[in-house]
This record gives structure tokens, sequence and C-alpha cells, in this order.
């Protein structure tokens, strides 16, 4: 009987860690879609590090970053203790993957002043050079856009089929669930 209690201890506490890895630090997720192709491709298995949610950082430009897309509501604490059993689940039960949490490159961070025209992205008037992009966009906007305080601009590299915030609108930096750290 003493066996089987300290297995149990065991397998509780090690479910513990775990939780607290997947939660706080890392945790797999597998992309679904094209729209970060070419860098990204559907199917892929990607380890996205956690630390950055946690302490509310602001990515940087060019981060490769796990968002959720529901932008027009409150993210809590609940969210971020359901999201990775949910993200596990998925992984092996492809029909129960959410559609919410979308995989985006950072374009533009807070007070920066974004042009769509001419098949690129302008930001702060300098044109971007963007290698990793699929093909020149086809998306174009009159004026210019400045990303609020709080929050960030995020498009995919497959310009002309991604949802991202030229459609959803800025993200906000709690809604950025971390930063991609390993493609497997």
């Amino acid at each position: 009987m003493h066996e089987i209690l300290d297995w149990i201890y065991s397998i509780v506490v090690a479910l513990f860690l775990a939780m607290l890895i997947h939660i706080f630090l890392f945790v797999p997720t597998k992309v679904s879609g094209s729209s970060m192709y070419p860098t990204l491709t559907n199917g892929e298995y990607l380890i996205v590090s956690k630390i950055s949610h946690v302490l509310r950082e602001t990515p940087n430009y060019g981060d490769i970053v796990i968002i959720d897309s529901r932008t027009h509501r409150e993210r809590s604490w609940m969210d971020d203790l359901t999201e990775p059993l949910d993200n596990y689940i998925a992984i092996f039960e492809h029909s129960t993957q959410g559609h919410n949490i979308w995989v985006k490159r950072v374009i533009g961070r807070p007070g920066d002043k974004l042009e769509f025209h001419d098949g690129h992205v302008y930001r702060n008037g300098e044109k971007l050079d963007e290698p990793y992009i699929n093909e020149p966009m086809e998306f174009s906007m009159d004026g210019s856009y400045t990303v609020p305080e709080g929050d960030v601009f995020v498009m995919g590299d497959n310009r002309n089929h991604s949802s991202d915030s030229r459609f959803i609108g800025p993200v906000p930096i709690d809604h950025v669930l971390g930063k991609v750290c390993l493609q497997l």
C-alpha cells in the first residue's frame, strides 16, 4: 500500500510540474493552415516560449508569435490555465482544434505608423525588407494606421492568404501568448 501511495504522489507531482511548465514557460503547438507559408507549413510542430506572455513584454519586430485572435474580448487567468490542455488535445485530435489561436509575425509595435501600398508594408515611412513573405501583397490602404499603445500589429507571411491585424485589428499585448522559439 505504501508503494502505491508513493507512485500516486509521484504522478501527481509530475503532472503539477508539467502544467506549471506549460502554463508559464513552454508549450508545443501545431501549425494549422498556410497563412505563414513559406516560413511555417501546415502540420509543422513548434515550441512556444510563454515567458514573454507571463511578463507582458512587447514582442520585437519580426518575432513569430502565437496570438489569441479574439481581440475584442478580455482575457482572464482562466484562459492561461485551460489553453495548454486544449492545445495538447488538439495535437492528438484534430477535430477539437480551436480556431482562435493564430501564429503570425509582428510587423508593428505601439506608436508605429503603418502604410500598405504598392505590394509592400511601410513602417514609419520606410519600406520593410521582407524576404520571408510568399509573394507581393495585393492589399492596399489609403492613408496610414498608427498602432495603439498596448497593442501590436501582426501579419502572416503568406499575405494574400492570411487573416491578421488587417482584418481583426491590433492585438493587445496580453493576447500575445508566446513567441516561437523552435520549429520541429
